[in-house]
C-alpha cells in the first residue's frame, strides 16, 4: 500500500513541475514511510513521485516508479494484486524476465504487451498511473469497486492526479475553493459522492475505470466492469446447495489470496459474523490468525466476549486493545486532521487502526463488504417489504403521489423517519427513488434552512447526488430486489463512506486493510443469484454463514448486531461541548458565507435541550466540515 502522485505537461506554460510533484509527495509520507521515488521532469513531459509502504518484495528492487527495461513505460502503483504469483509465472513462461517478485512489474509488464486489457487480468485493490513516454501519454486506472482511492485535476497547462486530494493541494497548483454543490451533497449523505470533492475542479476516478490523456489534453476515459454488467450468468441459476458450496469455495479462495504478503497479516476481529467468518477462513487455510480486538472500557455494547469465543475456536493469537473514553478524546483532533475528506463517520477506523499499528502491524484483514453483498442491512429487508407495497405505486399520477406524501409530513410531523416515508410517497415506487432518501442524514428543509441565501441560490437546484445513476442502472436491469439493493449500497454508502473512511483512517497510521469478501470473483457470483439463495429466513446473513457449514457458533450469528459505536451523544453534550461550539458558534463560521448562523444556533440549542428531531450526527456534520474547511484553508 503506497501514495502515489504525478503531473503531466499538456500546454504552452506548465509549473516547475518536478518541484510541484514533489510538494504534493511530502503529503503522502504518511500512506509510505518505507521508501519514495520521484520519476521525470518538465522536459520529459511528465513527473511520477511515489511513497512506498512495503508489503510485497521487501527488497530496493520493489522501488517505485518503476521502469520497463527499454525505459519506455514508468509506473506508480497503490495497492495490491492478489493473483501476481500466476500472473508472473504467465509473463515467465511468455518469455518476460522480471527482476523483482513484485505485483507492481507484474502490472507493468503486462501494460506493455497489452494494454488497458490488462485491468481484466488483475485481482485485488489498486490505483495506478503508467506514462508512455514514445506516445507521451497517461494512463491512470482504478480497481473494480473502488477500494483504493484516485483524484486528479486538469487546466490549460497541467493535469495532475494523486492518492489524496489534500495533496493535490499541496501543490500549490489547484484553487482551494468550495464545490458548492459537493458540499450541498455532503450536508445530504454525511459525505462527498463521487466523482465530485469538495474542492472545485478536483474529480475522483470512478471505481472499475480508467482515463487515458494525451499530452495535447485530449482525454479518453471507460469504465471495464459493473456489478450488473460482470454479475455471473452461471449464478442465475442456481439452487441454495449449489450456492452455498460455490460460495464456500469463491470465500475460501479469497482469503488464500488475500493473505499472500511478505509481512504478517492480522485480522480486525469484533466477534460479529463477518471478521469471525474471516477467522474460521483463515484458520481453514492452515495459517493461525493473529487477531485484534478493540475493547472501549465504558461503551455498554462490549463485544469482547464474543471476539474472544471466535479467537478460540479458530485458535487465534488473541490480542485486546482496551481503549479508555479519554484517550478517545485525545485522539479526535488527529483524527480530523487526518480526513482527506470530511466524513461524519470513520472516528471509529482511525482509532481501530492506530491502535492495532501500535502493536507492530502494517496489514489488517476487515470484513467489509459482508452487509452490502450478504443482504446484512435492515435496509434489505425494509425495502423488499416496500418494494412489494409500492410496485404499481409508480403509475399513479405525479400529483397525487406528491398529495400522499403532503399528508404524511401533516400527520407525523418533521421527524427524521416521517420526512424519509414521505419521499419514499413522493417517488415513482422504483427502487431507486426509495433508496436515495434512506441514506440521507440532513432532510431538505434543514440543508435549506442551514444554508446562506447566498450558497443556496447556487445548489438549490442541484439534482441529488445519487438518483440518476440509481434511476440509469435499476431501470434496466432483471437482477432480483436484493441485487438491486446491494448495487446502490455499494455504489453509494460503501463506496464514499465506508471505503473512503477505511483508506484514509488506516492509512493516516500507515497501515494496510484488505477486504476479503470485496473480491470481485465473489461479488460477481453474488450479484448473479437468485433472491431466493440470499434471503435470511431468520438466519442472518444466511448464505454466509451456512456457506461455512457450522464455522460459525450459533451465539455469534443470532446475537444483536451491535458495532464499536462511540458514545458522541453524551460526549457532545460533556466532553466535547467547547470544540464543537468553537466550530459552530464562534464568528468564523459567519464569516465564510457558508452557513445560517442562526439557525446553527437554533440546532444547537435544540440538541443540547434534547430535542429528539436533532440527533447528535445532524451537527457532527457541521463540526467536521468547519474544521476540514479551517484545517486545509479552503476559501
Amino acid at each position: 500500500m503506497c501514495g502515489i502522485v504525478g503531473a503531466m505537461v499538456v500546454g504552452a506554460a506548465p509549473p516547475a513541475l518536478r518541484a510541484v510533484v514533489e510538494q504534493a509527495q511530502q503529503k503522502l509520507r504518511h500512506r509510505g514511510p518505507d521508501d519514495a521515488g520521484v520519476y521525470g521532469s518538465a522536459e520529459e513531459h511528465c513527473v511520477l513521485a511515489h511513497t512506498r509502504l512495503s508489503i510485497l518484495d521487501l527488497s530496493p528492487a520493489g522501488h517505485q516508479p518503476m521502469q520497463t527495461v527499454d525505459g519506455r513505460f514508468w509506473i506508480s502503483f497503490n495497492g495490491e494484486i492478489y493473483n501476481f504469483r500466476d500472473l508472473q509465472k504467465e509473463l515467465q513462461q511468455a518469455g518476460e524476465s522480471l527482476r523483482s517478485q513484485s505485483d507492481t512489474e507484474v502490472i507493468l509488464q503486462l501494460y506493455a504487451r497489452e494494454g488497458r486489457a490488462c485491468l481484466e487480468r488483475l485481482r485485488g485493490m489498486f490505483a495506478f498511473a503508467i506514462w508512455d513516454a514514445q506516445e507521451q501519454e497517461l494512463f491512470l486506472a482504478r480497481d473494480r469497486l473502488g477500494i483504493k482511492p484516485l483524484y486528479y485535476y486538469a487546466d490549460e497547462n497541467v493535469f495532475l492526479f494523486a492518492s489524496e486530494v489534500r495533496a493535490l493541494l499541496a501543490t500549490g497548483v489547484v484553487r482551494r475553493a468550495v464545490d458548492e454543490v459537493a458540499l450541498w451533497q455532503y450536508l445530504t449523505y454525511q459525505a462527498i459522492p463521487a466523482p465530485r470533492t469538495l474542492i472545485k475542479n478536483v474529480q475522483a476516478l470512478p471505481a472499475g475505470s480508467w482515463l487515458q490523456v494525451k499530452r495535447a489534453g485530449e482525454k479518453q476515459s471507460g469504465r471495464y466492469w459493473d456489478l450488473f454488467a460482470q454479475a455471473a450468468p452461471e449464478a442465475k441459476s442456481a439452487t441454495f446447495t449449489q450456492s452455498k458450496k460455490k460460495v464456500r469455495e469463491l470465500l475460501a479462495e479469497s482469503v488464500a489470496l488475500h493473505l499472500v504478503s511478505d509481512v504478517p497479516v492480522a485480522l480486525f476481529l469484533s466477534g460479529g459474523i463477518d471478521s469471525s467468518a474471516l477467522a474460521a477462513l483463515v484458520s481453514q487455510a492452515g495459517q493461525t490468525p493473529h487477531t485484534f480486538s478493540v475493547v472501549f472500557n465504558e461503551s455498554s455494547h462490549n463485544e469482547a466476549p464474543y471476539a474472544r469465543q471466535v479467537a478460540r475456536l479458530a485458535g487465534a493469537e488473541h490480542q485486546e486493545i482496551h481503549l479508555t473514553e479519554q484517550g478517545i478524546l485525545e485522539q479526535l483532533p488527529d483524527a480530523l486532521r487526518a480526513m482527506d475528506q470530511p466524513t461524519g463517520d470513520g472516528i471509529n477506523t482511525y482509532v481501530v487502526s492506530q491502535a492495532v499499528h501500535a502493536a507492530g502491524v502494517k496489514v489488517a484483514l476487515s470484513g467489509l463488504g459482508g452487509d452490502e453483498f450478504f443482504a446484512g442491512y435492515p435496509s434489505f429487508a425494509r425495502l423488499s417489504r416496500s418494494s412489494r407495497y409500492l410496485r404499481h405505486w409508480g403509475a399513479l399520477p405525479k400529483f397525487a403521489r406528491a398529495s400522499a406524501a403532503k399528508v404524511v409530513r401533516l400527520l407525523a410531523g418533521e421527524s427524521i423517519a416521517s420526512a424519509k416515508l414521505a419521499a419514499v410517497l413522493a417517488g415513482d415506487g422504483t427502487m431507486a427513488s426509495m433508496y436515495a432518501p434512506v441514506r440521507q442524514v440532513l432532510l431538505p428543509t434543514q440543508r435549506r434552512a442551514l444554508l446562506s441565501a447566498q450558497m443556496l441560490a447556487q445548489v438549490e437546484t442541484a439534482p441529488d447526488a445519487y438518483l440518476p445513476e440509481l434511476s440509469a442502472a435499476l431501470a434496466h436491469t432483471s437482477a432480483g430486489v436484493l441485487a438491486q439493493i446491494s448495487y446502490a449500497e455499494a455504489r453509494t454508502y460503501m463506496h464514499d463512506v465506508l471505503l473512503r473512511d477505511t483508506d484514509q483512517m488506516s492509512m493516516a497510521h500507515s497501515l494496510e486493510v484488505r477486504v476479503p469478501l470485496l473480491d470481485h470473483k465473489l461479488v460477481e457470483y453474488l450479484m448473479g443469484l437468485p433472491d431466493e439463495c440470499k434471503r435470511s429466513n431468520g438466519t442472518p446473513k444466511r448464505l454466509l454463514v451456512e456457506s461455512l457449514a457450522g464455522l460459525l457458533p450459533d451465539e455469534i450469528v443470532q446475537r444483536p448486531k451491535q458495532g464499536f459505536a462511540l458514545p458522541f451523544d453524551l460526549w457532545m453534550r460533556g466532553a466535547l461541548r467547547e470544540f464543537c461550539e468553537a466550530r459552530l458558534l464562534s464568528k468564523r463560521i459567519g464569516e465564510r458565507g457558508i452557513f445560517n448562523t442562526a439557525e446553527v444556533q437554533k440546532l444547537w440549542e435544540a440538541f443540547l435541550a434534547g430535542s429528539r428531531r436533532v440527533s447528535w450526527s445532524r451537527l457532527w456534520i457541521l463540526v467536521v466540515i468547519m474544521e476540514w474547511l479551517e484545517g486545509n484553508e479552503i476559501a
